[in-house]
C-alpha cells in the first residue's frame, strides 16, 4: 500500500539564513612576510633603514613623563609659642635701680665677677660722682619733717637717720678714690673735696650731741683728704696749682662753714704756701688771696723777708 509519509517541517530555528553578509575592507595589508625567515642580504638595508630612521620610532626610546611625587610644598611657618627676652632686650627694659640690684646680686653670688667688673668699668667722673651725693641730700632734706628748723631733734633724726646714714657712708666710700696714688690728677682731687665738702656742710647738725658723731667723723675724713691733697699738689710744678687756683679763699670758706672743722687743712695749705705770704686766716672773712695781693702790690706788706731754700 502506497502511503504518502508526510515529511514534517524544519524546525523554525533550523532554516537556513540566505542572507548575505557585506564584505569588509581590509584596511591594512596582510603581512606576508611576517612570517618568512630573513636572508642575508635583508640584513644591509635594515641596517640603512634602522641607521637612517630616528631613534624616537623605536619603542625602547619611546618618551615616558618622569613620575613626579604628587606633594605639595608648604612655606615654613615660624614656631610661634613663648619664649623668655634676650638678655640685651631684658637688660634695655631695667631701669637703673634695677640693673644695679641685678649686677650686685651677680656679684655677690660670682665674687671673681667683682674684680672683673671694676676693671671693665669706666672711672667715675668728679660730675656723676657728685651728681650722686646731691641726690643722696635732696633725699635727706625732703625727708626732714616741716618746722625743724636748721638743727634735727630726737624726733626729727630718728625720721632722717636712714638717710643720713646713707649720704654719710657714700661721701666715705667716694672719697678714697679720688685721691693719690688712686687719682693721679690733682686738679680732680681738689675738685672732688670741693663739691663733696659743700655737700656736707649742708647736712644738718642734731640737737643731741651724740647723734652728731657719724657727721663729725665724716667731716674728719674730709679734712684728712684735703691734707693728703694739699700735698701732693705742693710738690708738682712748685705748688702752682694752688698758688693760682684761689684754694686758700675755698678752703677757708669751708672751713667757717663747718665752725672750724677743716682747720687741719687750712694749716697745711698755709705750711705749703708760706714762703710766698702771710699765714692764711683761720675762719674765711673778706681777706684777699695771694694772687690778689700780687696783682693789687699789697702782697708782703708787714711780713719779715724769710731766708733760706724754698
Amino acid at each position: 500500500m502506497n502511503s504518502l509519509v508526510a515529511t514534517p517541517p524544519f524546525p523554525p530555528h533550523f532554516h537556513e539564513h540566505y542572507r548575505i553578509s557585506p564584505t569588509r575592507s581590509m584596511s591594512t595589508p596582510v603581512q606576508q612576510n611576517s612570517n618568512r625567515k630573513r636572508k642575508a642580504e635583508d640584513d644591509g638595508n635594515d641596517n640603512d633603514v634602522r641607521m637612517s630612521a630616528s631613534p624616537t620610532n623605536s619603542p625602547a626610546f619611546t618618551p615616558r613623563p618622569l613620575p613626579f611625587p604628587n606633594r605639595q610644598y608648604k612655606r615654613s611657618r615660624p614656631n610661634v609659642t613663648g619664649r623668655p627676652l634676650p638678655l640685651p632686650r631684658l637688660l634695655e627694659t631695667l631701669d637703673t635701680d634695677a640693673l644695679r640690684s641685678v649686677l650686685q646680686s651677680v656679684c655677690d653670688r660670682h665674687p671673681g665677677l667683682g674684680d672683673e667688673v671694676v676693671q671693665i668699668a669706666p672711672r667715675p667722673s668728679v660730675t656723676s660722682t657728685l651728681q650722686i651725693l646731691h641726690n643722696y641730700l635732696s633725699t635727706l632734706q625732703s625727708s626732714i619733717p616741716l618746722g625743724s628748723g636748721d638743727s634735727l631733734s630726737d624726733y626729727a633724726y630718728n625720721r632722717v637717720k636712714q638717710q643720713l646714714n646713707a649720704l654719710l657712708d657714700a661721701l666715705d666710700d667716694f672719697t678714697p678714690h679720688f685721691l693719690p696714688p688712686n687719682e693721679s690728677q690733682t686738679s680732680t682731687s681738689l675738685a672732688y673735696l670741693d663739691g663733696a665738702t659743700e655737700v656736707l656742710n649742708r647736712v644738718p647738725k642734731a640737737n643731741t650731741p651724740r647723734h652728731n658723731i657719724r657727721r663729725d667723723s665724716t667731716f674728719e675724713n674730709i679734712s684728712k683728704s684735703w691734707v693728703v691733697v694739699i700735698r701732693e699738689a705742693a710738690k708738682r710744678g712748685g705748688g702752682i696749682q694752688l698758688q693760682y687756683g684761689g684754694w686758700d679763699q675755698k678752703i677757708a670758706k669751708h672751713n667757717e662753714t663747718s665752725n672750724g672743722k677743716l682747720q687741719e687743712a687750712v694749716n697745711e695749705l698755709s705750711n705749703s704756701l708760706g714762703w710766698m705770704g702771710p699765714p692764711l686766716p683761720t675762719s674765711g672773712g673778706d681777706q684777699t688771696s695771694i694772687r690778689d695781693q700780687l696783682l693789687s702790690g699789697t702782697y708782703g706788706m708787714g711780713v719779715p723777708l724769710k731766708v733760706g731754700p724754698w
